[in-house]
């Protein structure tokens, strides 16, 4: 791995643990101080960071993480909806009971232990399972192309998650169960309402985003009617 690839690798991990918020200004020496790699290195790493939408370069003003608004959130959900539905057409077609099963346990668990005032290190935990999710879905395409596309874009998708959106009780519970509605249609080989359930719920988190109140419906009822 060259030193600008693993220069990036840092920088993706200092946006994942909130050293870096979106929109912040930070200069070059910063990011040799944050990434622990020469100068060298981090100017080759820039282009690459603008390039993939993270890093803006203003006269003047400097380096900028990419600041989230209205168009990057509308953005990123867009694409989030194209990808994540044609994955979970496959994965419901294809993918193993027991893969299905070992996720619905994991997330019938999380549910099952929400109290009403979420502890850092339980948000963290069911964080990382809604992650890996959305992740098993999509690399379930076996398309390099794509996974590359929705990886990146997952980052992004977590640089909402930090500037707009605050993990509660109630929004955990909507998105394991939104999430349930979807892994109960994939057990059942139900590709429509699976699809269906998917829409669902990146809408519902698109509208959170969006500083709106997430209209939840019954996917299960949106497919009877269908």
């Amino acid at each position: 791995m060259t030193l600008r690839s693993q220069a990036y690798t840092k920088f993706i991990e200092a946006l994942a643990s909130k050293n870096l918020r979106p929109g912040k200004f930070i200069t070059q020496k910063q990011l040799v101080e944050l990434t622990g790699f020469p100068l060298g290195a981090v100017r080759e790493l820039i282009p690459r960071l603008e390039g993939d939408g993270l890093l803006n370069t203003l006269d003047r003003r400097g380096l900028q993480i990419a600041p989230v608004d209205v168009s990057f959130v509308k953005n990123v959900y867009g694409l989030r909806l194209i990808l994540e539905k044609e994955a979970i057409v496959q994965f419901a077609r294809t993918a193993p009971i027991t893969t299905m099963q070992t996720i619905h346990d994991e997330h019938r668990a999380i549910l099952d232990n929400i109290g009403d005032n979420v502890t850092q290190i339980f948000a963290d935990n069911a964080q990382q399972i809604d992650w890996k999710f959305h992740d098993t879905i999509v690399d379930r395409l076996d398309n390099e192309i794509i996974s590359n596309v929705y990886h990146l874009n997952a980052i992004k998708v977590r640089l909402t998650y930090q500037d707009r959106l605050r993990l509660t009780a109630s929004n955990l519970r909507r998105v394991m169960m939104e999430h349930l509605a979807i892994i109960d249609a994939a057990m059942a080989r139900d590709e429509i309402a699976a699809t269906l359930a998917m829409s669902v719920h990146i809408q519902a988190s698109r509208a959170l985003a969006l500083g709106h109140d997430p209209i939840i419906r019954d996917s299960r009822k949106d497919s009877e009617a269908s």
